[in-house]
């Protein structure tokens, strides 16, 4: 096994961690004796025993590193997976009511679907210009510093993520019960939603821990599963149209408010959230540099199209009064249409925000395993199980977050919180291409959008950000402070080089035991 040049020394070979220092390009990493009474010293021998090679490190078969095992297929599954959650069945009423009217529904819908189309290119320029994991964080970090990119890091893998997969996996526990309890015409315990959410959240986490190529396979047949769903409610409306049930598009813009576009946008913008979610796991794509901006493109396209039918079924069948007083349009749509076959749409729901929940636990981890690569983490957080070739630590860790925000009461309410983090993150890292382009216009950009995408891009997003706040002040502001209190963490804890010996050996000690505990090692790269 090829040891690292800070492992060769006399504590390296006794079996301990070598010693973290004071600088900040140290490591923790637990190398076992050399008398391979180790189990991680035997599992590494294994792997280089079966690559047909005595040095562990001599081949990129047996390295422990994160494998490109992702495929087009798969990346359009994750992609899709994360974006069709639980908003196509909760967020038309927030289009209707800041739209207005059915025809300005259909408008916003698709300016939705095209602004995210052209986020999602600007940062395949960025993905296949800066080919790491990591997302809007690795972005930040190479065009604006450190600095920057660790406040994202703080807040989207710290609250925003995790709390996102508690909200997702809430919801599929609430309609995974709600035919049980619809008979008896009362709702589901609040108790049983939460434990049903734990299991959910334990699965897709064990998923994910298993292998990359099983949580794929996972989320390409509930992607498959939930497209097959809304094909349902698409193909049924459009009968109805062709029975004639077109009195809801008559006049269709009659009524258009465009006081209430800001509502609009932010309530059709949720349901396309997560069209970044393939740049987070790009080191895991199969040929980024071709199939990520095809992936990109098949998502949007796919997404932006699924939506409009499914909008315009709903209204083939409900009216716009009947869609405003429905808190699940979905289920509304299902006890009109499909009458004793009603049963399918909370199943429909359950299943899109499990697969859903699934994409994003795989996209969150990867996030506190980037940030932990940069040392702007724990560097356990950075290790990988030396069979599955997953980032263990960092899964294991999302999930602890997400039971803890699922037993916390009401995480909802988080959600309102992070519009000004989502619309500002993606404005500074598209801002990033735009400074990049300027500071290195000779870089090799395998993949180049026109310069009046990002800037259109950047100026959308500041309007957003200028919305959102004139709409709820109150709710940016926590989200802002929020953010701010990764501004200590930072200079406090990450940036300075010399730590106190007591935090050194408290986190070799700590390092050391989760190391032989998940069988986990640094990546070897």
């Amino acid at each position: 096994m090829v040891e690292e040049d800070s492992m060769t020394n006399g504590n390296a070979a006794n079996g301990v961690a070598a010693p973290a220092g004071n600088t900040a390009d140290s490591q923790v990493v637990y190398r076992p004796n050399k008398n391979g009474d180790s189990d991680v010293e035997t599992r590494l021998a294994d792997k280089a025993r079966e690559a047909g090679d005595d040095d562990a490190g001599s081949t990129s078969d047996s390295n422990v590193e994160l494998k490109r095992e992702i495929t087009l297929f798969g990346g359009v599954a994750v992609n899709v997976g994360v974006i069709i959650g639980s908003g196509i069945f909760i967020s038309p009423k927030g289009v209707l009511i800041g739209s207005g009217s059915v025809g300005m529904t259909m408008v916003n819908w698709s300016i939705c679907g095209v602004f995210s189309m052209i986020g999602a290119l600007c940062l395949a320029e960025l993905g296949t210009m800066i080919p790491s994991s990591g997302g809007f964080y690795v972005y930040a970090q190479q065009s604006f510093g450190n600095f920057w990119a660790f406040l994202l890091l703080w807040t989207m893998s710290m609250m925003m993520q995790p709390v996102a997969i508690a909200v997702i996996t809430l919801t599929c526990a609430q309609y995974v019960l709600e035919p049980f309890f619809m008979m008896a015409e009362c709702n589901p315990p609040a108790s049983a939603i939460s434990i049903l959410a734990i299991c959910a959240q334990f699965t897709v986490m064990y998923v994910n821990c298993r292998s990359v190529k099983l949580a794929t396979s996972v989320q390409s047949i509930f992607t498959v599963a939930k497209l097959a769903a809304l094909s349902i409610i698409i193909i049924s409306g459009l009968v109805l149209l062709g029975k004639g049930n077109t009195q809801n598009f008559e006049n269709s813009f009659e009524g258009t408010e465009l006081s209430g576009l800001g509502i609009a946008l932010y309530s059709g913008l949720f349901s396309y959230a997560g069209w970044y979610s393939l740049n987070i796991v790009v080191e895991e794509l199969k040929d980024p540099y071709k199939n990520l901006p095809r992936a990109i493109v098949i998502t949007i396209v796919t997404v932006t199209i699924v939506y409009v039918l499914t909008n315009i079924a709903y209204f083939a069948a409900l009216s716009p009064e009947e869609l405003l007083a429905s808190n699940a349009v979905a289920v509304t749509y299902g006890a009109k249409v499909l009458g004793s076959f009603a049963w399918i749409m909370p199943v429909a729901v359950a299943l899109s925000t499990f697969g859903s929940a699934n994409g994003n636990m795989l996209t969150c981890s990867r996030l506190f395993f980037v940030g932990a690569r940069e040392k702007h983490l724990p560097n356990l957080l950075s290790m990988i199980n030396i069979e599955r070739n997953t980032p263990v630590p960092s899964l294991l860790f999302t999930s602890l977050l997400t039971i803890l925000y699922s037993l916390a009461g009401d995480v909802f309410t988080l959600i309102n919180y992070f519009n000004f983090v989502t619309w500002f993150s993606s404005g500074l890292a598209v801002a990033g291409l735009l400074w990049l382009r300027y500071k290195e216009p000779d870089r090799p950009r395998p993949y180049k959008v026109n310069i009046i995408l990002p800037i259109i891009f950047v100026l959308a997003c500041i309007f957003l950000i200028i919305m959102g706040t004139i709409a709820a002040p109150i709710d940016t502001a926590i989200g802002v402070a929020i953010m701010c209190t990764g501004i200590p963490v930072y200079f406090f804890i990450v940036k300075p080089k010399k730590k106190p010996d007591m935090v050194v050996k408290a986190n070799d000690f700590v390092t050391r035991w989760f190391q032989k505990l998940m069988l986990v090692v640094a990546e070897e790269r």
